[in-house]
This record gives C-alpha cells, structure tokens and sequence, in this order.
C-alpha cells in the first residue's frame, strides 16, 4: 500500500498518522503543496492532506491551490483513501463543493469535541468515543458538502467533522495526529499570531502542558479511524 501526503509547511507534518502508516507497512511519499508535483494516481492508495497557514480560499495568494484542489478531487473521484485535516479538511471540503470561511471562534488548544448521533451508522465513526479532548489550531471552518455527513462538532464550531463515500473520504478540523514536539513546532512559528482571550483560545503553558494520556488517547482514536477507512477503500 502507498500512502501520499500534502504538506503545507514545514511544521505541519503527518506526525502520528506517519507512525500508523509505518506500522501498517505502508510505502510513503510527499508534496510540497507549492510545487504542484502530484503523484500518479495509479502508484498511490491514500491521499493525506495535512494542515498550514493560509486559507483555503487564498487562490490569489497561492494559486497553486487551484491545481491542489483539483488534485483532490481527482483522487476523491479515483476511488482512493482521502484523509484532511484542519485546512486539509477544509480544501477535502472545498474540492466536494462545501464552502470555507471564518469560523466565529478561533480554536486554539485542547478541548472537546463530541460526535453526532450519525456516528452509529458510520463505518469509520462508529468505535470512536463519543466525547474526547482533542487538539484544535485554528480561525476557519468548512460548510458540509452536498453528500457529505456531519460527524463532530465542539461548542466553539460546529463543523468538526464530516464523512463522504462512506467514509472512504474524512474531513476532520481537529488534530488527533499531533504529537508534543508538533505542538512545541506550532507555538514556535506561528505563536505570534494567537490572539489571546478568546473564549477558546488556551496558553502556551495549557496547550504545551497536556499530559501524554491526552496524545496517547489521541492518537488510539486517529489508528481506530484510519484502520476502519482502510477497510472501507479496500472492501470497495
């Protein structure tokens, strides 16, 4: 199995969804998002697309994320194994014909995020547990695409989310991948930009303080989702 991942900066890596690949015994292999060198979609089986900085609506910004959506959409329409997170959900969203926005809320810290009832009839939702803490960085949200299904929300955004193809391609503004030194990696590039005092907007002390159950439960719930998603693409 080949697994191909999107990153958009340097310290936004596939961290904890790497570790389950590896341990699958998964080929992998990278874009840089601004070279626009896509893989052939006949060498790959998963699509992961992780998380950065700019905004998904930023075409005039980076074009280069014209070409990256329709990458996606491309391998959501092959068939493969399609994973986003945070603003890699939010281009998952935007390549299904959602929309993306400013959320009212920045989410920056570990908080709660609860499933939806629509979770027991899903393939890939359902052994998740209901409520979990997990890690959250960040000031947009995606709209629910036409055929999608929403799967979680939190207090701060409602969004949290979706399935699609029956859970063959998942959208998740979370990120149950993160391991501590990605954490320390966010704070350290792009801390400056936190603007403090919002309702769900946490310190740098509470977010770098998390105790290592919270990554360790994490990162159970991410290889119970990714197990079940491999299932789903392969029974197809």
């Amino acid at each position: 199995m080949h697994l191909h991942y999107i990153q958009h900066a340097p310290y936004e890596p596939p961290a904890a969804i790497a570790d389950w690949a590896r341990e699958r015994g998964f080929r992998m292999s990278m874009t840089l998002a601004v070279t626009e060198e896509w893989p052939s979609l006949d060498d790959i089986d998963w699509l992961v697309i992780m998380g950065g900085s700019m905004g998904a609506y930023e075409v005039g910004v980076h074009p280069w994320l014209v070409s990256e959506k329709r990458f996606i959409r491309q391998a959501i329409d092959a068939g493969k194994a399609v994973l986003g997170v945070c603003l890699g959900g939010q281009l998952v969203a935007d390549a299904l014909g959602g929309e993306v926005e400013h959320n009212e809320f920045e989410e920056i810290g570990w908080f709660p995020v609860t499933l939806t009832l629509e979770m027991a009839e899903s393939a890939v939702f359902r052994k998740l547990p209901r409520s979990f803490v997990t890690g959250l960085w960040h000031g947009d949200t995606f709209s629910i695409p036409d055929g999608a299904v929403r799967m979680a929300s939190s207090e701060g955004c409602v969004n949290q989310a979706f399935e699609y193809a029956e859970g063959r391609v998942v959208g998740l503004q979370f990120h149950p991948e993160w391991r501590r030194e990605d954490v320390r990696a966010l704070f350290e590039h792009c801390g400056s930009d936190i603007a403090p005092g919002g309702p769900y907007v946490q310190t740098a002390d509470e977010l770098l303080g998390a105790p290592d159950e919270v990554f360790t439960a994490n990162h159970e719930l991410l290889f119970a989702l990714l197990d079940d998603m491999e299932f789903v693409r392969s029974d197809a």
